[in-house]
């Protein structure tokens, strides 16, 4: 089956799965609640709103119960902060989600098998966390940024460990190159530090009263960070190791840290292990424009409109700006590899997709 008849066949079944939503009657039998967290083909919901009519086989319950669920199988997938509607067994101790509701952002991600995948919905802020200590990978900064940007999520820049930073310029010089892209297009960057405690509260203050997903490399911090906010969050950590300098993963499943048990309307944090790798073999080269807002701004300047923006193109507009100062270089060579890669990885999704 060819990627273009595989593709086709994916909207036909959204469409279909569109349909059955619209056609969903609800009679007032049906709980709402929250998708918190997700073990495969399960779902644990948790329940904001009670049924206006007690069903026949009546269940205990109760707002801000959670109730393992599985899915009617015309839904289409979901993930950890979807507002659902799902019916209870009182026998069978579990639940059936049989309605989603409309989702005001989501952040997914291709999977091995070239499907975008859901990651978290409902997501208000992106927290890009980075550290002195393993060194600031800035490329997946800037995918990370990317993310934000495509998803409609807004993103927060972290630098976590600050109490290190003097002993680290070059780190210093890329918070202070952030800050000032950060002044210029409308997100916040700031430090904060869980040995000292920091910025902490700032952070908080930041994330109170919507759901935020929190990324970035192993070992700069996020776990920690995330109990120093919800300290009855008991996330695990593991300090870096000595001899690579690099983190260990941590978390394997998604879940919804609530800043409020009893009333998720106050938000809460979002930690997945799917945010670790963004793919964007599904991506155009002006998706990823949209990563760059300094890049958008003189988008179409360049002499020629096929411009591949190399260092050596004539008449290159985004290079011009390296030259003068308005542009960072390694901002645009980021910008480069992320083109080179969405490239790379559709033509690899072809090419598998003809041997299949």
């Amino acid at each position: 089956m060819s990627l273009i008849r595989r593709r086709r066949l994916t909207k036909n079944q959204t469409r279909q799965i569109q349909k059955n939503q619209d056609n969903f009657i609800d009679d007032g039998t049906l709980a709402c609640g929250v998708i918190v967290s997700h073990f495969g083909k399960q779902l644990d919901v948790q329940i904001t709103q009670l049924p206006t009519i007690v069903p026949k086989q009546p269940a205990e319950l109760k707002i801000g119960d959670i109730w393992r669920c599985h899915a009617r199988t015309n839904l289409p997938m979901m993930a950890a902060g979807d507002e659902v509607k799902f019916s209870v067994c009182a026998t069978a101790s579990m639940g059936r989600i049989e309605s989603l509701s409309d989702r005001r952002t989501l952040i997914a991600r291709p999977d091995r098998y070239n499907k975008v995948k859901p990651v978290a919905a409902n997501v208000d802020t992106l927290a890009i966390v980075f550290a002195p200590l393993p060194k600031p990978a800035t490329n997946l900064i800037d995918r990370y940024l990317l993310v934000a940007r495509l998803s409609g999520v807004q993103p927060l820049l972290v630098l976590n460990k600050a109490d290190l930073l003097g002993d680290f310029d070059e780190v210093a010089q890329i918070f202070q190159e952030y800050q000032l892209l950060g002044e210029r297009y409308g997100f916040k960057v700031m430090q904060t530090s869980s040995i000292s405690q920091s910025g902490i509260h700032e952070l908080k203050s930041q994330l109170n009263d919507g759901l935020t997903i929190f990324a970035g490399q192993s070992g700069v911090g996020k776990s920690s960070l995330i109990n120093q906010i919800l300290p009855n969050a008991n996330q695990s950590t593991n300090v870096i190791s000595v001899a690579s300098q690099l983190g260990q993963h941590t978390t394997t499943t998604s879940r919804l840290l609530a800043f409020d048990d009893t009333d998720l309307a106050k938000g809460g944090i979002i930690d997945t292990p799917g945010i670790r790798e963004y793919g964007i073999w599904h991506l155009s080269s002006d998706d990823v424009m949209m990563g760059f807002d300094e890049l958008s701004e003189i988008h179409g300047e360049c002499r020629f409109r096929d411009c591949n923006h190399a260092q050596d193109t004539k008449g290159c507009a985004f290079w011009r700006a390296v030259a003068d100062g308005r542009v960072l270089a390694r901002r645009l060579e980021s910008f480069n590899e992320l083109i080179k890669e969405a490239k790379m990885s559709a033509s690899a999704a072809r090419n598998q997709s003809a041997k299949n």
